[in-house]
């Protein structure tokens, strides 16, 4: 046999055999887009400047809900009164490369932008690597109209208390933000406090901090399922909780110029 036909077929095996090789489940090779809460943090509060009266969706635990999700994004884009959509965590179940992957590409159809929170189940593995990569820091925040959303990691049993979660410097910082056109607060977070996955021994003094946000209006959180609106600390602030999108339900809050706003549970 010829020796350059030799050589051809042996390259030819060599592609062969790369192409059937599955890569690793945890291999962090991020293909596609990257940092998207910031992007879309930006076109949030570019299209929200100036407003005193927004609307917008929160979802949590997509997890493995591919088809939920992707009804989710048909049903909403249908809407034309949704600012954006906040997803409070769990977009994965395992911690997997391509679970983030995935539900970045059906979440990437909105019309509208979204940010997406950490939650417990992306911390497994090399999740959290993962999440940096594809949607950024932890802990972040942002200014939708007049209306400041702080967004926190608050899975502390993941971390195994090896750092402080959640982080009361980067919640100091957010405290003092003076400028004039921020008049209110929303705090989003995965697991509520006195969740087995909260540091409860931190629980009042995260509520004190939270007290002190101006104009607090709620909290919003996952994790745990269901529907639920509970004025935990009973403080007057309340606590709003989303079930998984398995449920097929989200909820949509409007923000009014009075300093009141509208919660409502839909189904789809």
């Amino acid at each position: 046999m010829n020796f350059k036909v030799i050589i051809s077929l042996l390259v030819f095996l060599a592609v062969q055999a790369c192409d059937m090789l599955e890569s690793h489940p945890y291999d962090g090779n991020i293909k596609g887009e990257t940092g998207i809460n910031t992007k879309n943090i930006k076109r949030i509060e570019d299209s929200c400047k100036g407003k005193n009266r927004l609307k917008f969706a929160f979802i949590s635990d997509t997890q493995r809900a591919y088809d939920e999700t992707e009804d989710f994004v048909n049903v909403l884009n249908k809407r034309d009164d949704i600012d954006f959509v906040i997803h409070g965590g769990d977009i994965s179940d395992f911690g997997l490369t391509k679970e983030f992957i995935w539900m970045r590409d059906i979440l990437n159809n909105l019309k509208v932008p979204y940010v997406v929170l950490l939650g417990n189940h992306d911390c497994l593995a090399n999740g959290e690597d993962i999440f940096h990569k594809i949607f950024g820091n932890e802990n972040f925040s942002f200014l939708a109209g007049n209306t400041k959303f702080i967004c926190l990691n608050t899975n502390a049993l993941e971390f195994d208390y090896s750092r402080p979660v959640p982080d009361f410097n980067f919640m100091e910082n957010q405290a003092n933000d003076d400028r004039p056109e921020y008049e209110k607060t929303i705090v989003a977070m995965h697991v509520r406090p006195y969740a087995l996955q909260f540091n409860n021994n931190v629980a009042p003094f995260f509520q004190y901090c939270i007290q002190n946000y101006k104009g607090i209006q709620f909290c919003i959180y996952g994790h745990e399922h269901q529907i639920l609106a509970e004025d935990l600390f009973e403080d007057g602030i309340m606590y709003y909780q989303v079930s998984n999108i398995k449920k097929r339900k989200y909820l949509i809050f409007t923000l009014k110029p009075n300093n009141t706003y509208d919660y409502e549970v839909a189904s789809y």
